[in-house]
């Protein structure tokens, strides 16, 4: 009987274990997304944060530095779900403008409303597609030009609300593949300078 609670709670601690490690693992891709969509558009820590600005957000400057370290640099530090959204949404109206009849947000509303959204790689599909304002054709080209191969239906399933029979769960790799595919299609310049 010891021995079963034993296991239980060595159990447990193994779910706890996996649940933060997962959790990390998000947070980290957040760092990930944020620092390529910055490289890909050639975005300073100016042009970041006048992003956010867009969305009555604001952060320091030497906040965003820890943001857009890597895992293993000093100073790195996990970025959250809800700013990564405020500043997807800035993207948005950076990219495409304001929503006509939009509600004015303040800061403390903003973060409110962000929190309540859990981030995954569906949704971050999702606000890529409306910040570069992509067609299912243009998310295929781009992800072929970074070696990735997908189909309309497979992008379609992406789309679908969880409960919908045909959803399908969007993984970190095509993400990757999608940000290494705009990295090319925006800084072709560049990379065909370094060719070379």
């Amino acid at each position: 009987m010891h021995d079963l609670k034993a296991n239980k709670i060595v159990n447990s601690d193994k779910q706890k274990d996996k649940r933060t490690q997962n959790q990390n693992t998000t947070m980290n891709m957040n760092n990930y997304v944020l620092r390529r969509v910055a490289y890909a558009l050639t975005l300073n820590i100016k042009g970041m944060l006048d992003i956010l600005a867009l969305v009555d957000y604001s952060l320091s400057a030497l906040e965003l530095k820890g943001y857009l370290l890597k895992d293993e640099q000093d100073g790195f530090v996990p970025l959250p779900d809800y700013i990564l959204i405020i500043f997807l949404d800035g993207l948005i109206i950076q990219k495409r403008g304001k929503r006509e009849g939009a509600e004015e947000l303040s800061q403390q509303e903003r973060v409110k409303l962000s929190k309540k959204e859990n981030l995954n790689n569906n949704q971050l599909l999702t606000k890529l597609k409306i910040a570069f304002n992509l067609k299912a054709e243009d998310l295929i080209e781009i992800l072929q030009s970074a070696d990735f191969r997908v189909s309309k239906g497979e992008l379609s399933a992406f789309s679908r609300k969880p409960e919908h029979r045909n959803f399908r769960p969007c993984g970190n790799q095509l993400i990757r593949n999608l940000l290494t595919g705009l990295t090319l299609q925006f800084r072709k310049s560049d990379i065909d300078l370094k060719k070379v």
